[in-house]
């Protein structure tokens, strides 16, 4: 079977075929109006092509301090870039067993799955190539950046049908963010969509993409990684490593609990701005169309210098 080629007619395949085009449908229709201009979207490629420079605002990459003129007007300033003809994306998606998981308006896998059409949409058109490395922890996947529509849907496809990882298989996201270092890929942005569940061993890979890539982080999460419900007993389950425990969801443990999950999201998040990554959350309790919206207006607007931006977490 061929990249992007239907894998028969079955009723389950006609059925996902119905879901990725409705999904498509509908990020394209909220996206409609930010997908024009030099890659304006959800992280603007900043380019090669040296442009103006521009007074300095908080949030501005300080890598792109233009220091001849800073010198001379004693005021910091930095230079715009003008965007590449073809932007390159290359999108890392982690489907370890934790994105099976799911207790709200829908689960973490389709919602790592939406955020990858969304990526796709952003980037789409004028010559730009989008490409894929999909782990599981057990396989990896790598489809080649190429563009246009068709084998953008058949990317989308292949990692809607990509495998589930046998249980206690643990997740690999290092190793598929070191797939993308080894040949070195041109220039462009790399979008990794990731649960970042586990301490960030991660890091360190991903900082060395940040010195050739502009870097975005999709962070997926469901409601009941933050806080646990006042259920009384209940089993809590490993996925990835397959370890069970029973719990009484006691007042205490719910506050330890909520407290040790907000200091991971912590963790997660001072990781990504050390590497420099935007960093965009999803989760399965919220719009998460609206919050890609969002995102994407406040990146826009903060690159074309109408302020300062800071990529956080929606609340």
């Amino acid at each position: 079977m061929t990249e992007g080629e239907p894998a028969g007619t079955t009723p389950d395949l006609a059925r996902l075929e119905a879901s990725l085009r409705t999904l498509e449908l509908t990020v394209r229709r909220k996206l409609d109006g930010l997908l024009q201009g030099n890659h304006v979207g959800l992280l603007p490629g900043p380019g090669s092509e040296p442009g103006e420079s521009r007074a300095y605002q908080p949030g501005d990459d300080v890598r792109r301090m233009d220091w001849s003129v800073t010198a001379r007007t004693t005021t910091p300033h930095v230079r715009e870039t003008v965007a590449d003809r073809e932007l390159e994306t290359w999108v890392v998606v982690d489907l370890s067993r934790s994105l099976e998981f799911g207790t709200a308006d829908t689960d973490k896998r389709h919602l790592a799955l939406a955020g990858l059409t969304a990526v796709a949409q952003l980037t789409a058109g004028g010559g730009n190539r989008i490409g894929a490395v999909v782990a599981n922890g057990e396989r990896m996947l790598r489809l080649p950046a190429r563009g246009g529509l068709a084998h953008t849907r058949g990317l989308i496809r292949r990692v809607a049908t990509a495998p589930v990882a046998p249980e206690g298989t643990r997740g690999d996201l290092v190793g598929a963010l070191d797939e993308l270092r080894r040949p070195p890929r041109r220039r462009g942005l790399v979008a990794v969509i990731s649960d970042f569940l586990g301490e960030p061993v991660w890091e360190r890979s991903l900082r060395a993409l940040s010195g050739r890539h502009d870097l975005l982080a999709i962070e997926v999460v469901d409601p009941r990684e933050l806080e646990l419900p006042d259920v009384g007993s209940v089993v809590l389950a490993d996925p990835e490593t397959g370890r069970q425990r029973e719990v009484e969801t006691t007042p205490l443990l719910r506050r330890e609990f909520a407290a040790a999950a907000s200091a991971h999201r912590d963790r997660v998040a001072d990781a990504l701005r050390r590497c420099g990554a935007a960093h965009l959350t999803l989760r399965t309790d919220r719009d998460w169309v609206a919050d890609i919206v969002r995102f994407a207006v406040a990146r826009k607007h903060a690159w074309s210098g109408g302020g300062p931006h800071r990529a956080g977490r929606p609340a």
